[in-house]
């Protein structure tokens, strides 16, 4: 039953295991600091666990005695009554210690859990968005879910079931010994084989379950994206290909599971098997040999007795292993998220940017995703404070990496960004998530009503600081004209509403928060006229008095700015106004023909 020695090698398809977690005792090491919660009152609890054992022990020498004593000379009532009280008294403390022992472990158990979820959830929100780009948003659900959810069984009986039965089989093997060596040798021979091949399964079955857990994250991710874009799948026909990909990734996950259990599957029949020959190998022997060896019947049917302790937690071994395998693999993902780096460090004692607008300065800005190539490559400019600019450029010429960065999403790898005078990675968090807001292209909304999603732009916004907001930005008619007005319904995501009245309440998020850097992913590329033009006159009111960020995606945006930067391949490769930036040709005088030429063929 030992747990050392057995490694499970990271999978080929899992990114998140470390070696320094491939073995189970380094799990064990590692998840008892983690959650420190399970080792408050352990030794207690161990304390109880080892009472209800000596309760067990005790019995069959009571029954030894009645067997012996209790009849010399004739039944003597008195001795025999006296015992049975014992044994009862026996029992009682036995279901008294383990029903504490089980309360303890249950409540210190739940709280360590509920510790751990928070823990991973906050942790993953600490990670840069390239380290959440690079994994499925499924995967990371999984480990917050299902992975700690596989630690339960674990923790509340497992753990203990361990401790109880080692101290179980020493102290039965030891009150055996005492009893009679000559029988205890047969029942010790036939354990060995079963502790070998349990041994050598050890590894087959860590690398099984762990299998299982990858499967499980890739399950949910697929099972998660396809209800979540369940209108594409719709609208596109895709039905057949993505009930494929689900099916795929359930019959995986089946296939991995049936593995699993066929490996633990094995053991049951062979614990059985071994307690069945380790019993008949008593009586047959005992039968032959009891008298000559000097034992009395009771002797042997106590010996019978503890014989049947020694080895009931050997019959009980593949549940306890499986359980055990399953909470190791999970506890092994977990731990090896919690081991992916933040990247982004906030400050101790961080700097409070001052109110109003805010000047940025980008000095050879540089950034790669890990394990890629730079996609900024020396980006410098400087955007004065209260100023109006666009970011243009092709798909995927750094411009929305660039945003991310003036977010503090992610760090740069080289350079710095300064707001307001200060370098962002000085900037205390609360300070910085005040003063600089990014509102994206898609709006997203959490599940609730408007008014919640509009208090969630500044902690402790009331009624009418949500009212104000609408009012400032012209919408206050708007916001009234919807089915529930502010107690309307939004939906997951926000897909209760369109893609426009999503960028409205997303402005007005915004604009509660009276930040000094907006930065805009342009807002009014997927809408209507009529909802177009609400949104550019609520954005014209939520730029006043506040320095302007676009992300332009359209040049009639791009038109309006005070200055315009062009990105191409990573490098700022010109910047000026609108109109000096076309006389000039290059890369921006290509985007301009090319936006007029779409703009030509639409109004044919």
């Amino acid at each position: 039953m030992s747990m050392h020695g057995d490694v499970a090698p990271p999978s080929a398809d899992d990114e998140f295991i470390s070696p320094e977690l491939a073995s189970t005792w380094a799990v064990l090491r590692r998840g008892l600091r983690q959650s420190p919660q399970l080792r408050t009152g352990l030794g207690f609890t161990a304390i109880l666990a080892v009472t209800v054992t000596v309760a067990n022990l005790i019995t069959p020498i009571l029954v030894q005695l009645i067997f012996d004593h209790g009849f010399e000379g004739g039944f003597r009532p008195a001795f025999v009554y006296t015992i049975c009280a014992v044994g009862f008294a026996t029992i009682v403390v036995a279901y008294l210690a383990g029903r504490m022992s089980a309360r303890r472990l249950v409540t210190t158990s739940e709280a360590a859990l509920a510790d751990l979820r928070v823990e991973t959830f906050a942790h993953i929100h600490e990670l840069s968005i390239a380290e959440q780009t690079k994994e499925k948003r499924g995967v990371f659900v999984s480990r917050v879910t299902a992975d700690v959810d596989s630690l339960a069984h674990f923790t509340e009986w497992g753990g203990i079931a361990w401790i109880l039965s080692i101290a179980q089989i020493l102290g039965t093997l030891v009150l055996m010994l005492l009893y009679s060596w000559q029988l205890t040798v047969p029942v010790v021979v036939l354990v060995i084989p079963l502790l070998l091949v349990v041994g050598s399964l050890q590894a087959g079955f860590s690398s099984a379950y762990t299998a299982v857990r990858t499967r499980v994250g890739e399950m949910l991710s697929e099972v998660s994206e396809s209800v979540m874009g369940a209108a594409v799948v719709r609208a596109y026909g895709l039905d057949e290909s993505i009930d494929r990909r689900v099916k795929r990734a359930i019959g995986d996950r089946y296939r991995a599971q049936m593995v699993a259990h066929r490996r633990a599957s094995t053991l049951f029949p062979m614990a059985v098997l071994f307690w069945a020959l380790a019993l008949a190998a008593i009586v047959i022997v005992g039968t032959i040999y009891g008298r000559e060896w000097g034992l009395t019947i009771g002797r042997i049917t106590a010996f019978l007795f503890l014989a049947q302790l020694f080895l009931d937690p050997f019959s009980d071994l593949p549940e306890i292993y499986s359980e055990t395998q399953t909470a190791i693999a999970g506890w092994r993902k977990i731990l090896s998220v919690l081991d992916l780096p933040v990247e982004i460090t906030e400050p101790a004692d961080g700097v409070v940017l001052p109110r109003g607008a805010l000047e940025v300065v980008a000095d050879d800005v540089r950034y790669a995703y890990p394990g890629s190539a730079h996609v900024l490559h020396g980006v410098s400019l400087r955007v004065a404070a209260g100023a109006n600019v666009a970011i243009v450029g092709e798909t995927g010429c750094g411009k929305t990496t660039f945003a991310k960065l003036l977010t503090r999403l992610a760090d740069p790898v080289e350079g710095e960004i300064r707001v307001g005078g200060v370098d962002l990675r000085r900037v205390a968090p609360e300070s910085r998530r005040e003063a600089v807001r990014m509102v994206p292209q898609d709006g997203f909304l959490f599940d609730g009503n408007v008014r919640d999603n509009v208090r969630f732009g500044r902690e402790g916004a009331t009624d009418r600081d949500v009212d104000t907001a609408f009012e400032e930005l012209g919408l206050g008619g708007w916001v009234e004209s919807m089915p529930e007005g502010m107690d309307t319904i939004v939906g997951e995501r926000g897909e209760a509403v369109s893609v426009g009245e999503r960028q409205l309440v997303a402005l007005a998020r915004a604009q509660i928060a009276s930040p000094g850097l907006l930065i805009l992913d342009e807002a009014t590329s997927a809408v209507d006229p009529g909802t177009e033009r609400r949104i550019t006159e609520a954005l014209r009111r939520l730029s006043e008095g506040r320095t302007v960020v676009t992300i332009a995606h359209r040049l009639s945006t791009a038109e309006l700015a005070d200055r315009v930067f062009v990105f191409d391949a990573g490098r700022l490769v010109a910047e000026g106004t609108h109109a000096e930036l076309v006389a000039a040709g290059g890369v921006y005088g290509r985007l301009h023909d090319s936006w007029l030429g779409n703009v030509d063929a639409r109004s044919r």
